[in-house]
């Protein structure tokens, strides 16, 4: 008979075993990632470095948890509880850096977008993705794109929930202004608000993923402390036993 009460490592291992797969999906995809980037030098190296780490150190923790409990480690498992409990804190402090830190970057972001040029290849190519994707033009106005409006400001005023200037609906046409090459019509709303959305968004993601995996790693902790203790009570008894006979 294990020492280890069967529901509570059963239920320990499944979650394990599927965050083992996570973190095993996680460095596909980060595989994937170097190998359709041409250009290294292009990526954010502090941060794919911090990516590797974290998804090693999800597929590592995970699979020491299957051992440890498998084999009714206590070693392994006290092992296990340092690294939750290392995690946890970490998680904690970076939720709580992210929250502090939100609106100065925010404020930092705004003046950077009012001083955006868009003949910088980057600029460009983020702004073009963003028009094509969630209907707008330009970061202020379709003037910022100077004597020359790209294609992904087209607006097709035929489809549906498209409206021309002056209808009711969210989504406008207009006609692009005089003297400037470009589509006929192009959308009415700047992408200045969207990609304001955008920044809220991935703080609102961060905020969730870092207090996520820090209750992830608390109750993980609190597992572990509750398998230690039953394994530990278990030697107990059994030294008791030897000892009568």
């Amino acid at each position: 008979m294990g020492k280890i009460n069967g529901c509570l490592k059963c239920i320990f291992v499944f979650f394990n075993v599927l965050f083992a797969i996570f973190g095993a999906l996680l460095i596909y995809g980060l595989l994937q990632t170097s190998t359709y980037k041409e250009d290294i030098s292009s990526l954010d190296l502090p941060g794919l470095i911090w990516g590797w780490l974290f998804v090693i150190g999800v597929l590592g923790v995970s699979s020491l948890g299957i051992f440890a409990t498998c084999c009714e480690s206590i070693i392994g498992l006290k092992l296990f509880a340092s690294f939750m409990g290392i995690g946890m804190i970490i998680m904690f402090y970076a939720g709580i850096n992210v929250a502090r830190g939100r609106n100065e970057i925010e404020t930092a972001f705004r003046d950077e977008l009012q001083r955006a040029n868009l003949r910088e290849e980057v600029i460009r190519s983020m702004v073009e993705e963003i028009q094509s994707n969630f209907h707008c033009c330009g970061i202020r106005s379709a003037t910022d794109w100077g004597d020359n409006i790209p294609d992904s400001c087209e607006c097709i005023s035929s489809n549906p929930g498209y409206v021309t200037y002056g209808g009711s609906n969210s989504l406008r046409c207009k006609s692009k202004p005089q003297g400037i090459r470009g589509p006929d019509e192009i959308y009415e709303q700047s992408c200045y608000d969207i990609i304001l959305e955008l920044l809220n968004l991935g703080f609102n993601f961060m905020f969730g993923f870092f207090f996520g995996f820090a209750i992830i790693a608390l109750l993980g902790l609190l597992f572990a402390i509750c398998m230690i203790n039953q394994v530990k009570s278990d030697n107990s008894r059994e030294s008791m036993y030897l000892r009568k006979y």
